[in-house]
């Protein structure tokens, strides 16, 4: 999963991302068309002007050039904002980051999360897109990701790992790395000889802690 510096940054300790996501491509794709339309006119209209009306195409193309730039320019600036405006799902929170430059973060904490609410409508459900609401119990009360890409996994993914963290299954995983692993075999190893545990219990436990180095 691609992520970028600054995200890194925001996370916690031991806080892994889940999930990354944008909004729909049909977002970017209306912000953009009027700016490729635009660049596709002024190449027309300047192959109209060289081929039909000879004018001198060393005049023609260095003008269109500097005019396609306006909407070039507008283009990037488009994709740059969609691009920057993400939806991050972790184990303990979910964040929306926006801005290219000057930054917004917005997070509510997986366990201050009481509802959520998606809304798809026909086209939604058809490409794949909708509006999703956390009602939290901060003061914020609803945080709103609007025409999100893939609504259902994002929201089933926050649910999961919404239960997940309220079981404590994420703290008991990080404590369990944190120990020493070979010591705790060893320790299974002697209540095994000691005939408090199977061989095959202590075969099972051996397997499951040597899956976490």
């Amino acid at each position: 999963m691609k992520t970028n510096a600054y995200l890194q940054r925001l996370l916690g300790e031991n806080e892994k991302i889940l999930v990354i996501t944008h909004q729909h491509w049909f977002i970017l794709a209306r912000n953009i068309l009027v700016e490729i339309l635009l660049i596709l006119a002024i190449f027309i209209a300047s192959l109209l002007l060289i081929l039909l009306l000879n004018v001198a195409a060393v005049l023609v193309i260095p003008i269109g050039f500097l005019v396609m730039l306006l909407p070039i320019g507008s283009l990037a600036l488009d994709v740059a904002k969609w691009s920057s405006n993400q939806f991050v799902l972790t184990n303990r929170r979910v964040i929306q980051i926006s801005g290219i430059f000057n930054k917004t973060t917005e997070d509510s904490s997986l366990e201050k999360v009481n509802d959520v609410k998606m809304t798809q409508s026909f086209f939604g459900r058809l490409f794949d897109y909708g509006d999703i609401e956390i009602m939290t119990a901060s003061e914020l009360g609803v945080n709103t990701f609007r025409r999100i890409a893939k609504p259902v996994e994002f929201k089933t993914a926050m649910l999961n790992a919404k239960e997940k963290l309220e079981r404590g299954d994420e703290y008991r995983s990080e404590e369990i790395q944190k120990e020493d692993i070979p010591a705790l075999i060893a320790n299974l190893d002697l209540l095994r000889k000691q005939g408090i545990i199977t061989e095959e219990e202590f075969n099972q436990k051996k397997k499951e802690l040597l899956s976490r180095l």
